[in-house]
């Protein structure tokens, strides 16, 4: 077995690396004059089991094209077994065809990427719609969950705090970790107008009162919830707000904005590169890797 990257995440491709006492082997990629892409493996991949290890954010149509390009080259090289790491697997959101016409890309995803990649390993990935990997997949997939992590992290560094999930899906999520750290959790009901607007309420009052909040949730992308929900834990008499999520893509510079908006720390997973990390998934990763060794 040998470790490689697309580029996204180099850093954590080789701790993996590390950790499994595994050679790690970066790409050679580039461009041609014209902007074709280049891609060449470094070691040789004949008879090996090849892990990509790379996030699809940032540049997730890009990341694409260069997973494809890497596991369908592992292949044509005769790779015993091409593992897919995606910490961040993007096109997962769009699960349906919502209006007329729509590209359902979590489809699409799953058809190009199930011709050359035997496994798939993903990080806390966004299924809504679907309960498992192999609803999009027709390989073996491995959703792994960093509840753990992040329980163990707000039990260390906020264990007075309340929790808060900024709707209805991430509340549940926010209450399971609040029980299991023994604190208490609220709901709060997101109402989307569209994706840069929208609004939340708290459901199930409890006193925020001069209390430490906590919001947690799977993904901050734009922002936009976690600034309407922080609001509203404000109004409510929060004396601090924090948010703590597993992918932070930040995307339109949501990252100063929160800040903005008096979210005084935010914390993510090292799913994808940046410098809110404090939660490392290596763990999930090197325990579920293992099984291929």
């Amino acid at each position: 077995m040998f470790l490689t990257t697309c580029g996204n995440s180099q850093k954590l491709a080789q701790e993996l690396a590390r950790k499994l006492h595994a050679p790690y082997s970066p790409l050679t990629i580039s461009s041609f004059p014209d902007g074709d892409l280049y891609l060449k493996y470094n070691r040789a991949v004949k008879g090996k089991k090849v892990v990509i290890v790379h996030s699809f954010q940032p540049n997730p149509n890009d990341s694409f094209l260069k997973v494809l390009f890497a596991a369908e080259t592992a292949q044509d090289l005769g790779a015993k077994k091409v593992i897919l790491v995606a910490p961040y697997l993007a096109y997962i959101r769009q699960d349906k065809r919502f209006h007329p016409g729509e590209a359902v890309s979590s489809r699409i995803l799953g058809k190009h990427l199930s011709r050359c990649v035997d496994k798939v390993i993903s990080i806390d990935p966004h299924l809504h719609r679907y309960r498992l990997l192999q609803e999009i997949f027709s390989v073996p997939g491995a959703a792994l969950t960093s509840n753990d992590l992040i329980t163990e992290y707000i039990q260390k560094h906020f264990p007075q705090a309340v929790l808060v999930g900024p709707d209805r899906e991430s509340s549940q999520w926010a209450g399971k970790i609040a029980r299991a750290i023994g604190t208490e959790s609220t709901i709060f009901e997101k109402t989307r107008y569209h994706s840069r607007k929208v609004r939340v309420k708290m459901v199930k009052p409890i006193p925020l009162e001069g209390k430490q909040v906590v919001i947690v949730d799977d993904i901050i992308s734009t922002g936009y919830t976690l600034i309407e929900a922080a609001k509203e834990a404000y109004h409510h008499g929060a004396k601090e707000v924090i948010a703590i999520a597993v992918h932070g893509i930040f995307a339109e510079k949501a990252w100063p904005k929160l800040r903005k908006a008096g979210i005084r720390r935010i914390i993510t997973a090292n799913t994808i590169n940046h410098p809110t990390n404090r939660i490392d998934v290596t763990p999930l990763l090197v325990r579920e890797l293992r099984k291929e060794r």
